[in-house]
């Protein structure tokens, strides 16, 4: 032990303190921050009066006991909770290491200094330490809100080499011999935990994915539902409009009927049936939720000039959820009515043909529209890099999927042809 042993240990044990509390989510008043200051003193003193009473290896080997333990006790209690704090405490220690790696790298470059390592040690302390507690320090309090497993996650290899550091180097002198259970010990966790990593983002990835979809079929659900109300109010707009003309109508129909105009009171009664008839709502099929999202698209259609030809038999009870009817036919006919509106600004044809029908259960569409040349796949999918496309797609797939039926996309002839089986 030389002269700047003692520092240097000073050093580490204020940038262990340091960053364990700045990882735990805490809310550091004046009170909190007294209760950190004595206990840091409290633990500061009882490792110079160990030092001092026995010797350095021996303050060293009951450090876990004066300092890491009544650290993590005097965090949980300011905190409120005892698991992060611990974990808190094993991370910072790892991050301790980080002193030790950086002034071997600054002595590995300038030969012939190995023994002012404490010295560089003690100078890196407060720039690393700054930088961890700017970059790192946030993103670690977040863990504090997160789930017991996340946390646990976390504290995996930290706790590993945490119980490495003082099986090998502290209490035994297995990794200076070389040992090959020690040496390899570490590079088995490092796998592991990465291993388990890829797992949990994984799994993490399909719960947004399902998650994403979700709230893609809400909105557009609630878009169709929109359009719905919208027609609904146009309809009743229209039912006052006939309501109030209605007076009058048969006002004129009885003048022309006491005047012995019979024929021009038959002409006007038919043109008033014929105005009644044109505003009529087309009934497609007996589903409710089907005919109404064939209504509303053809109205669309309409006011996009794409014809829209429709030959569907789909019973009012079937199998598959009315949601997820209403998500398939929504976003089957948006992508073509998407695609009829490029093909239409491209002096091309455009026009949607719907076939659905239900037999034995089963339920089978069909939509069918013209498309440009180089539509291209991947794994029988159209895909797109286009901002916002390609979600009706996986849409479709997921409900398909659900119902474990089959779905088939094509291009013949210039046709983008949709086939679903439920």
């Amino acid at each position: 032990m030389n002269a700047l042993t003692v520092p240097n240990g000073v050093a580490v044990a204020l940038f262990g303190i340091a960053l364990s509390a700045a990882f735990c989510d805490i809310s550091w008043t004046k009170k909190n921050r007294i209760i950190l200051a004595v206990g840091s003193a409290a633990m500061l003193l009882m490792q110079a009066l160990i030092t001092y009473m026995d010797s350095w290896t021996a303050m060293q080997e009951m450090y876990p006991l004066i300092t890491h333990l009544p650290l993590a006790i005097i965090l949980s209690v300011l905190s409120g909770k005892w698991l992060w704090p611990t974990i808190s405490v094993l991370a910072a220690y790892l991050c301790c290491q980080l002193r030790r790696w950086v002034a071997l790298l600054i002595i590995a470059m300038v030969p012939g200094i190995n023994w002012l390592q404490p010295a560089v040690e003690m100078v890196v302390t407060l720039p690393l330490l700054a930088v961890l507690l700017r970059y790192v320090a946030p993103a670690a309090r977040s863990f504090a809100r997160y789930p017991r497993s996340m946390q646990l996650l976390f504290g995996v290899v930290p706790l590993a080499g945490y119980l490495f550091d003082y099986v090998t180097r502290i209490y035994t002198d297995l990794l200076a011999r070389g040992n090959q259970a020690a040496v390899e010990f570490m590079p088995f966790v490092c796998s592991v935990a990465y291993i388990v990593f890829v797992l949990r983002v994984s799994a993490e990835e399909r719960t947004r994915g399902q998650l994403e979809q979700t709230r893609n079929n809400l909105k557009l659900q609630v878009g169709q539902a929109v359009r719905e109300i919208e027609a609904l109010r146009t309809s009743q707009q229209q039912t006052r409009a006939y309501r109030h003309d209605l007076r009058h109508h048969l006002q004129y129909i009885s003048v022309c009927i006491e005047n012995g105009r019979g024929e021009q009171a038959q002409e006007y009664i038919q043109s008033i049936c014929s105005e009644i008839e044109a505003s009529k709502v087309t009934t497609y099929c007996e589903n409710e939720a089907a005919n109404l999202i064939f209504s509303s698209f053809a109205g669309r259609a309409e006011s996009c000039g794409v014809p829209l030809n429709i030959q569907a038999h789909i019973p009012q009870l079937i199998s598959v959820a009315e949601t997820d009817l209403c998500v398939l036919l929504s976003n089957a006919l948006e992508n073509a009515l998407r695609a009829c509106r490029r093909m239409k600004a491209e002096n091309g044809p455009a026009y949607i043909e719907v076939t659905a029908r239900e037999k034995n259960g089963h339920l089978f569409l069909q939509f069918v529209n013209p498309c440009p040349e180089g539509i291209q796949f991947e794994n029988g999918l159209p895909v797109t890099h286009a901002e916002g496309h390609g979600i009706g797609v996986r849409s479709i797939c997921a409900i398909v999927e659900k119902y474990k039926g089959l779905s088939d996309f094509s291009v013949q002839d210039g046709r983008f042809i949709l086939r679903v089986s439920l």
